[in-house]
């Protein structure tokens, strides 16, 4: 009977997970609780979703928080009252409309405002029995001489609870003082016993003199049924105006995209395309297709490259429709790896663009579906050991080097065995929302029936709750993830356009695979700054495979990944590849279906190869073989079903018991380890286009490579490896650079950027300037461009004026007089001092060997001459 109770989704307030707090209200025999979490509705899912496990009628509420404390309690008697408090709870956190004193009475929720905060304007009256004021324990003499004793048919419990145990309380200190960044011993103390979960005939006698408020309060979380459909899907259900359209869309389309792909198109292909297409439309994935074309359409209308990854490209359809550039025909792909009868889910396509790209294609899922119909998925950044030991040990005054030592293990006295007992309290624990690496939902109804929405810095709403329980729900997410490898060849293609007046057409993989040059680079492992085999251990895997196709990458792909190395199954495909005359095989089938990986299992492909092949189980069977052995099928009886059929088919068709169990040991071996052959093959395409990049324009490619970071490499790596390729490596220039690197001719300048202590607002006001036309002295220079002394000589440590003059000792010394006393040089301070300036006569500076490598590493952090030359 308890009408606010606070999980750990009230960040840092709350202690429990919502179904701790049912388990916990389960053992005391409590059989109605509401979750009323501050500002928050995640906790809500799981609460409403397994509250009947533990025999107890959920309550669905959110607390209204504003900066002085609770304002008001929401609980939801229905769906409709659900929604009305989400969509308060996000026009207040998305829209930043501030929180209403009163909210308008209605008969789809209650609404409870603490005695303490009870609004002057307030009016109780018959008409409006779903307002209630809220008294505490702590209430009852107040409330006893107040006006509300003459209302209390609309007076009910409102004793906010989040403690489990007496020394929660320590917990909620602690989680205080970290929100507030202060010291625990500026926290106030609560007490828990007036906070704390306890028997329901507990809480009654703490109200027995006002025995209407018990009452009030069962009618009112009797009155309450919100039922939210788990598991019923809930992503959009169409594209346009029907399903009959949008199957004849996706039909029309697919097979448009089928004659682009196919020069020749034959039984087979027909076949297959219409088997996918009868999949997708009765398992009801139309409008899944069809809103990711409706992406990728987005992406090259804006000339956003892409590349479409994971089991999707499994699909003949997703092919046909451009959502990947991988021939599922062409590599023996199965369409059952990606979609099945057997499959509760959608299927899941990654979309992958270039970080500068991914946030505007996410913008446009707002502006084409609705923002609210569309978020992006939440996720919960939660407290780790190590930084829970940092962060109390901070709030109890711990030095720096003393918080060092316990995370270094060394607990050497009894507030070092608190800190840790508190830090492992605290492990797991939600401390604030964050936002999934790319899922992003698109909802039939609006996205306020399920949950709220916060508007975080990145300016897009983003929902509270995160994948699991949006799975749960039946919510499933759209994967829009960014790269730092499509950056480099977003901007490699830019560079050719824009230089050359040409155009490569990347997506046709088949030309890019037979390119001799691409084969070459390949075979002697040049794929540095190449997207997935760039790694020393990959560009060794190549020389010594030496790779030159497509199929010899997208196995380099999967066997490169730990478990598969780990397993020594690298090593010996390495020696198969190198030599086949010594290969074996346990039975001339195996040999057939396997004869591409020279009798070694490499992809989950395999799995579903052998037991649809070898032992004859449908399709969808194996791929419940190949998900349950890699612990992705969570019903064990439909596992042993289907390996008992495994042993019964494998019997049936004649093999030895020792042949049949020695294939079965080799699949349940290998399945736990392995990867997807798409996923290899989604990589392996990246891959080609990296390197034809490379092979055909290796220095625009590879100062690409520098701007957009993120690969296996540092900088300066591969900076010398552009000067490998050719490249005249240059220091910033006021002439020449931009804020990234740069190319002009062979010539790859700095950018600005990568000065360390270079201010942005310095760098925006030189190109403002040079974009007048280059400069031409040092005083014209300083008469253009507003800047601090400091900021000066970093540029002219770097000799970055050394177009103008190669004595940049001298320069510091005409800077310095040139300074105002405020220490900037303005166009005013370079009149008023050229005069005193010219009447300087410095003598010849000596410049140290090794100065301008002791400026360039301190200021760029390395040095633009090879450090092996």
């Amino acid at each position: 009977m308890y009408t606010c109770v606070y999980s750990w989704f009230s960040y840092k307030y709350g202690i429990h997970a919502p179904e701790k707090l049912l388990e916990a209200a389960a053992a005391l025999g409590i059989r109605q609780l509401a979750l009323a979490d501050i500002n928050n509705t995640a906790g809500n899912l799981d609460f409403l979703r397994c509250a009947a496990t533990y025999g107890i009628q959920a309550v669905a509420g959110v607390s209204f928080w504003d900066a002085h404390g609770l304002k008001y309690v929401l609980l939801a008697k229905n769906n409709q009252g659900y929604h009305f408090i989400c969509a308060l709870l996000t026009a207040h956190l998305r829209d930043g409309a501030p929180l209403p004193d009163l909210v308008a009475p209605s008969e789809d929720y209650w609404i409870i405002y603490p005695l303490a905060r009870v609004p002057d304007q307030l009016v109780v009256s018959p008409e409006t029995p779903q307002v209630c004021i809220g008294v505490s324990s702590t209430d009852l003499s107040l409330f006893r001489f107040s006006k509300w004793t003459s209302h209390l048919r609309q007076v009910v419990m409102l004793q906010p609870t989040f403690f489990l145990d007496p020394s929660d309380a320590s917990v909620h200190r602690i989680l205080r003082a970290i929100h507030g960044n202060t010291f625990i011993s500026q926290v106030p103390r609560k007490d828990p016993g007036l906070h704390l979960l306890k028997e329901e005939a507990a809480l009654c006698h703490d109200f027995h003199e006002f025995p209407t408020l018990l009452f009030n309060t069962r009618e009112m979380l009797a009155s309450c049924h919100v039922d939210l459909g788990f598991g019923v899907p809930k992503n959009r259900k169409l594209f346009g105006s029907s399903a009959q359209e949008d199957f004849r869309l996706l039909y029309q389309t697919a097979y448009d995209g089928l004659h682009q792909r196919y020069i020749q198109t034959d039984t087979t292909l027909i076949a297959r395309l219409e088997k996918e297409l009868a999949s997708i439309h009765a398992l009801g994935f139309t409008t899944y297709f069809l809103i990711n074309h409706d992406i990728v359409r987005y992406a090259r209308h804006r000339d956003f490259f892409h590349v479409g990854r994971g089991s999707g490209a499994n699909s003949l359809v997703a092919y046909c429709l451009g959502i990947t550039d991988v021939d599922p025909m062409d590599l023996d792909l199965y369409f059952e790896r990606f979609i099945n009868p057997h499959r509760e889910n959608p299927p899941d396509f990654d979309l992958d663009f270039s970080w500068r790209d991914r946030d505007e294609v996410q913008r446009y899922l707002f502006r084409r579906y609705g923002r609210e119909h569309v978020g992006l998925l939440g996720a919960y950044q939660t407290f780790q050991y190590k930084s829970a030991l940092r962060e109390i040990g901070k709030s109890v005054g711990l030095q720096p080097g003393e918080i060092d030592a316990l995370q270094a293990g060394k607990v050497q006295d009894t507030m070092g065995e608190r800190i840790v007992h508190y830090a492992a309290r605290l492990k797991d624990m939600p401390s604030h929302l964050s936002i999934h690496a790319g899922g992003v939902l698109i909802s039939d109804q609006p996205l306020t029936q399920y949950m709220a929405l916060e508007m975080p810095p990145k300016a897009m709403a983003v929902t509270q709750c995160s994948m699991l329980e949006a799975e749960d729900l039946g919510l499933y997410k759209f994967d829009i993830l960014s790269q730092r490898g499509l950056g480099h060849i977003r901007d490699t293609l830019t560079w050719i356009r824009t230089h050359t007046k040409a155009s490569e057409d990347l997506s046709d993989v088949a030309r890019l695979k037979q390119d001799p040059k691409v084969q070459a680079h390949l075979q002697s492992g040049e794929t540095m700054g190449c997207f997935y085999i760039e790694s020393p251990a990959m560009r060794m895997l190549l020389k010594k495979l030496e790779a030159r196709t497509y199929l010899d990458v997208v196995a380099a792909s999967s066997i490169i990944r730990p478990g598969v190395a780990r397993s020594g199954m690298m090593r010996a495909f390495i020696e198969r590849f190198r030599h086949p005359e010594r290969i074996t095989y346990i039975h001339p089938r195996m040999e057939e279906l396997l004869k591409e990986t020279f009798g070694i299992m490499v992809y989950q492909e395999d799995v579903i190869k052998v037991a649809h092949h070898f032992a004859g189980l449908d399709l969808a069977e194996a791929d419940i073989l190949r998900r349950g052995m890699s612990g992705k099928f969570r019903s064990k009886a439909e596992l042993e079903r289907v390996k008992t059929r495994f042993f019964e088919q494998c019997n049936a068709r004649g093999y030895a018991p020792d042949i049949t169990q020695t294939v079965w040991h080799q699949i349940e071996s290998f399945a736990g380890y392995s990867f997807s052959k798409a996923h290899s093959a989604s990589y392996a395409v990246e891959s080609f286009q990296s390197a034809y990049l490379k092979a055909y324009y290796p220095l625009p490619f590879m100062v690409s490579v520098i701007n957009n970071e993120g690969g296996f490499y540092r900088t300066e790596v591969y900076l010398y490896e552009a000067a490998r390729l050719g490249a005249v490596l240059e220091a910033p220039c006021i002439q020449h650079s931009l804020e990234a690197c740069t190319l002009h001719g062979r010539h790859v300048y700095v950018g600005f950027g990568r000065i360390k202590g270079l201010k942005a607002q310095t760098i925006q006001a030189i190109l403002q300037a040079r974009a007048e036309g280059h400069f031409e002295s040092f005083e014209d220079f300083l008469m253009r461009v507003a800047i601090s002394l400091e900021q000066l000589k970093l540029l002219i440590y770097l000799q970055a004026f050394r177009t103008l003059t190669s004595d940049w000792k001298a320069l510091l010394w005409e800077a310095q007089m040139h300074a105002g006393s405020a220490g900037t040089t303005t166009a005013s301070h370079g009149v008023l001092f050229a005069q005193e300036a010219s009447l300087a006569t410095l003598p010849t500076l000596d410049v140290l060997e090794g100065e301008v490598v002791q400026h360039q590493f301190s200021l760029l952090g390395f040095t633009l001459c090879h450090p092996f030359t």
